[in-house]
């Protein structure tokens, strides 16, 4: 079985395979200065309370973009699975071509992105729409091309810069579409967020569309915690949550040789 952790800068998001298959979902908060052993010790104790025996891990593999996250997660893999863990960084094998000016700079959990949906629908064009702590926009083409990509802020970092920033503004439950002229303060503030984002999505799309692809069709994948929420909206013409793991997981069989 493979263990994979995709470590965000708000959660660890974690899955387990066995063969092509997902055995098990989880999510932890990434905070930072937890140790080792708390690392450890958390996630032999999230596989057995889902019947998952931990000497059944026979490979760990990692994407993160929270550095100081790294050293304790790798050292937990070694005290308490006795792996040396895959790191997905500059120099394995991911089968992309990276076109950004330093390569270096695309996140881990984007090229993870990329290779799942590149192995899902071999010679599109797709452009992967991952709502999380930041909202990222990444376009690789059919013949596995990673081109480029936009970044604004989340959702939920959209809301907490609003609130912080204007006194009488605070923080709102993110909820789905309702009327978009809000009668309250609270529904203002809603609303904007949700239309927002949803127009600089569709916005966003339209511009990679016409300047990168000359106007052609282009297949469309959502990821990442806020996705469910425009699921009605017709942007998306494929919802993945588990996108980011099914990457982690091909990268890993592509390194074992």
């Amino acid at each position: 079985m493979i263990l994979c952790l995709d470590i965000g800068n708000s959660h660890i998001y974690g899955g387990v395979f066995e063969q092509d298959k997902l055995l098990l979902q989880f999510r932890k908060s990434s905070k930072t200065g937890a140790s080792s052993d708390e690392y450890g010790l958390f996630l032999r104790g999230v596989l057995r309370e889902n019947n998952i025996d931990p000497a059944s891990i026979s490979h760990i593999a990692i994407c993160n973009v929270v550095p100081e996250v790294q050293y304790p997660i790798s050292a937990a893999s070694r005290k308490y699975f006795n792996i040396t863990p895959f790191i997905l960084q500059a120099g394995v094998k991911t089968e992309l071509k990276i076109r950004y000016r330093n390569p270096l700079e695309v996140g881990a959990d984007r090229i993870a992105n990329a290779i799942a949906a590149t192995t899902l629908y071999p010679g599109e064009d797709v452009i992967i729409i991952d709502l999380g702590t930041a909202t990222t926009f990444c376009l690789v083409t059919g013949d596995k091309s990673y081109q480029g990509g936009v970044i604004l802020p989340g959702l939920k970092l959209s809301m907490v810069a609003l609130s912080s920033g204007a006194s009488r503004l605070g923080s709102v439950e993110i909820v789905g579409r309702g009327n978009c002229l809000g009668k309250a303060t609270s529904e203002s503030i809603q609303s904007g967020l949700y239309n927002g984002h949803l127009g600089a999505m569709r916005e966003i799309i339209q511009q990679i569309q016409q300047q990168e692809l000359s106007g052609k069709p282009v297949r469309v994948i959502g990821t990442g915690g806020f996705t469910t929420l425009f699921a009605e909206e017709q942007i998306f013409d494929d919802i993945i949550p588990d996108l980011v793991l099914k990457g982690l997981f091909i990268a890993q069989k592509l390194n074992l040789d």
